[in-house]
């Protein structure tokens, strides 16, 4: 049965557990993804943020519970329907070598073709949309190997933006990148949530970008969620020892009002 609150979230879990073979990941999982907002995962290493992320996207098979897209156990959705609704950028993507970004991109448009693909003026649209968007209209015809990391980042969101859904999941964007490319890909999914109205859900590590390019904050801990809210409310000294075993400085952003966390010793 179908809750009001679920139709409202585009995703939701309900007493999930995830695990691989006896080792239990997530043991009891309730969780509601706010639509409309962009929503940064954090948590230590090993705390199930990646396979929450999978789970959500059914990459990550359920051992118990159910994950709902807009209040359907998604586990009985036919794969395009799914596919047309929600895309992953999983965590280092590969290609086949001598792939071209335009070429990738095309892969995109797969959930929205029969069963013979035919290349059609909606299709070629999209194409060029999503190009455009991530700024690779003129690396379309590069192979992927001959990118920066920052370029191929954006060609794979790119991939992800021809799909056309409303939710978009990226599992950690930023790792392997400088800092100048980790902003790009973070604008980026800042930009398409404000212009398009996608929902974003990222799962990050730094803590300062997470706060920054967040509506809304899930702080996780031994397959849980510990906090979930505006990263002004989430972000508090207590958690940063709790969560994540440090002692921090909280300071106010000059640029926007949120904190700025100055972590300076171990509390364990």
């Amino acid at each position: 049965m179908n809750r009001p609150e679920d139709l409202a979230s585009p995703l939701s879990t309900h007493d999930l557990k995830l695990a691989y073979g006896t080792s239990v990941i997530v043991p009891n999982l309730n969780l509601r993804i706010k639509g409309g907002q962009v929503t940064s995962i954090i948590g230590p290493n090993g705390c199930g943020k990646s396979t929450l992320l999978r789970a959500l996207a059914r990459l990550r098979p359920v051992s118990g519970g159910n994950v709902e897209l807009y209040g359907q156990a998604l586990h009985t959705l036919p794969s395009k329907e799914v596919a047309r609704r929600l895309a992953i950028l999983p965590q280092g993507p590969t290609a086949p070598e001598g792939l071209s970004v335009e070429e990738l991109v095309w892969f995109g448009r797969h959930p929205h073709q029969g069963r013979f693909p035919v290349r059609r003026p909606e299709d070629r649209e999209a194409v060029a949309w999503a190009l455009a968007k991530t700024g690779m209209t003129i690396f379309g015809s590069r192979p992927l190997e001959a990118l920066s990391g920052g370029q191929r980042q954006r060609a794979w969101i790119a991939m992800s933006l021809a799909q056309q859904t409303e939710i978009l999941l990226l599992d950690e964007p930023t790792t392997y990148l400088d800092l100048s490319h980790q902003l790009e890909v973070l604008q980026l999914a800042q930009r398409l949530n404000r212009e398009q109205g996608k929902t974003v859900v990222m799962v990050l590590h730094e803590l300062n970008q997470a706060v920054r390019y967040s509506d809304e904050i899930i702080a996780m801990r031994e397959g849980e969620v510990y906090a979930q809210g505006r990263p002004e409310d989430v972000l508090t000294p207590e958690l940063l020892a709790e969560v994540f075993g440090l002692k921090a400085h909280i300071l106010s952003d000059p640029d926007t009002g949120r904190p700025y966390i100055i972590p300076y010793a171990l509390t364990r």
